[in-house]
């Protein structure tokens, strides 16, 4: 039966060429474990492709089942969905995926063989899944098989052995380096046009700007003529662009044109959804945490989460004390700017104070993400930093937690990934930048020019 395929396997090439040959022979695709707590839905990402499951997957994914977070609810809707297939997925032919899909099984096997013996070091789950796809490539030489893992280490073992490997990019993005925008800077504006922004409320129609191309829904724009220069951003539902002041919140003030376009995305009630980028000491965090602290009054909570990244590949089982103490390195960075707030607001005695009361009653918390699966969040302004340590997945999952009067703030630095299965394409933070891009409630803006410190700067540029 014909292959379909995800990524690299499935170019758009002429049918008489040699690789639209190689496309339309059959193939089967033999999955890593990751690829599974990945995405529990990845045996419908084939198209007409077999979908191969080595019994070593099976049990790693079971030692996955029980927990909170999200790669258990992967592991659980995998295994159901493989559990509720019709036919005998033992045996050579498989089982149905549905019309016009493939057919998966679960491969038996996986021992080490004498060439893999000799040269891998140990007798591990990844290489006996390897050995299996091995396996399976000479008990079928008529068919293309191909290995999928997101364990960019383990595909260069594959090919190492001759197989065709590659990444599962289902939810890749196509172009990362596009998204990182969010702004755009316009040369050579007429001067009429720019006096226009302060002569007119802020507000200038669409019509009259023709210099700027296509723009989406709270675009950010730099408007200059010489020494004349105007921020605005693109109000989509009016057709019209609006003034960008500098404004203060909480004591905080923009030091620059891009934490200008940020605070005020921030502070708009219309945007539900915001997504900053940038290089670390360039105020994402801190800035969103200032915006959500002047409008306290507007949400019954304000939440601060990021991810639980294990450092130095030890995970929270390893650091002493109670599940408050072992989250306390982790969301050490969300209370150190609390802290910059407070001494920003030292003179405000009243400001600081208020930082204090807030949380003690509840109304600012830090949490880290595992606790929000389940949960609705109504009336709350939700910040989640390190955002591109998430899956696309996960970001679903945050942002559908959403309750009414909810607003959801995710910043990140695309550049700084630390979860090893997550890259520039297939972050959580590019997937909700790519997918949101020109909807009227959401906006993205993206911070370049770093603040903490000359030192600070010196060493993200050159280090």
């Amino acid at each position: 039966m014909g292959g379909g395929a995800v990524g690299p396997e499935s170019p758009r090439v002429g049918t008489n060429s040699p690789d639209a040959r190689a496309i339309a022979e059959p193939k089967t695709f033999v999955l890593d474990t990751n690829v599974v707590l990945h995405d529990a839905r990845c045996m419908d990402a084939f198209g007409s492709g077999d979908v191969a499951i080595p019994i070593t997957v099976l049990e790693e994914t079971d030692r996955f089942k029980r927990g909170s977070e999200d790669i258990n609810a992967q592991a659980r809707e995998f295994l159901r969905r493989l559990d509720s297939l019709t036919g005998d997925l033992l045996c050579t032919t498989g089982a149905p995926l549905g019309d016009g899909m493939g057919r998966v099984r679960v491969v038996l096997g996986g021992g080490l063989s004498g060439k893999m013996r000799e040269t891998l070091l140990q007798d591990s789950p990844d290489h006996r899944i390897l050995a299996t796809a091995l396996q399976i490539a000479e008990e079928q030489p008529g068919r293309r098989v191909v290995f999928v893992s997101k364990d960019v280490n383990l595909r260069m073992k594959a090919k190492s052995f001759g197989l065709v490997a590659q990444d599962y990019t289902r939810d890749k993005v196509k172009e990362p380096a596009q998204l990182r925008a969010g702004r755009r800077l316009v040369e050579n504006m007429p001067a009429e046009t720019i006096e226009r922004f302060y002569a007119n409320g802020g507000h200038v129609a669409a019509e009259h700007l023709p210099e700027v191309d296509a723009p989406v829904a709270n675009e950010s724009f730099v408007l200059r003529n010489g020494s004349k220069s105007a921020l605005a951003t693109y109000h989509a539902p009016a057709q019209e662009f609006r003034r960008v002041d500098k404004a203060t919140a909480f004591g905080l003030t923009p030091r620059n044109a891009e934490q200008s376009f940020a605070l005020d995305v921030l502070m708009n009630e219309e945007i539900r959804l915001v997504t900053l980028a940038g290089k670390a000491g360039t105020g994402k965090t801190i800035l969103a945490l200032a915006a959500a602290l002047e409008q306290r009054r507007s949400y019954r909570q304000i939440m601060l989460a990021r991810p639980v990244v294990a450092l130095s590949n030890r995970d929270l089982g390893y650091l002493p004390g109670d599940i408050g103490e072992k989250l306390d390195p982790y969301m050490q960075p969300l209370f150190d700017n609390l802290s910059v707030l407070k001494h920003l607001n030292g003179e405000d005695q009243a400001r600081a104070e208020r930082i204090r009361e807030m949380q003690e009653a509840g109304k600012l918390i830090v949490t880290p993400l595992a606790y929000i699966r389940g949960r609705t969040l109504p009336h709350v302004y939700f910040i989640v930093d390190e955002a591109q340590n998430l899956s696309p997945h996960e970001i679903k999952t945050i942002i559908t937690r959403a309750g009414e009067g909810t607003k959801i703030v995710f910043t990140g630095d695309i550049q700084q990934i630390d979860q090893p299965y997550l890259d520039e394409a297939s972050n959580g933070l590019s997937y909700v930048i790519s997918r949101m891009r020109d909807q009227a409630i959401y906006a993205h803006v993206s911070l370049e020019k770093g603040e903490r410190s000359p030192l600070a700067d010196l060493a993200s540029d050159l280090l």
